[in-house]
């Protein structure tokens, strides 16, 4: 049985914006994604986070498309840190804003509750 979730998609309305966010936050490059019906297209752009196939957890992108714009959705992303109140700590830095801060889910560890430049929420999840 697979996960659940296979894929994410994170809509925003300024690129260079959302994509120095979330490198900023979480220390990693974001790596450019060509569509595949239209390679190069300025119409559609994608960056992806880091992944490594056969790895737990989901991939997933940052996504700029004509008709469909960032924040006021209803889907929850998690991104899995080792202690997320370090990646909290950059949030503001980054030009986001915290909606919770760290803060405990019993036995499942912890979460704290951002909110990206684009006005998309997401969640930090940790262990520890």
């Amino acid at each position: 049985m697979n996960n659940p979730v296979g894929w994410f998609e994170i809509y925003v309305d300024d690129m260079p914006r959302a994509k120095a966010f979330y490198e900023t936050v979480f220390g990693a490059p974001l790596t450019r994604l060509e569509t595949p019906e239209d390679p190069g297209s300025p119409d559609l752009e994608m960056w992806a986070f880091p992944m490594q196939d056969n790895a737990y957890g989901a991939a997933g992108a940052l996504v700029r498309m004509p008709g469909f714009r960032s924040g006021g959705n209803s889907v929850l992303v998690y991104f899995h840190c080792a202690d997320c109140a370090v990646e909290a700590a950059r949030i503001v830095p980054a030009g986001g804003q915290i909606q919770r801060d760290k803060f405990p889910i019993g036995h499942y560890g912890f979460i704290a509750l951002a909110v990206d430049t684009e006005g998309n929420m997401i969640g930090l999840h940790s262990m520890a």
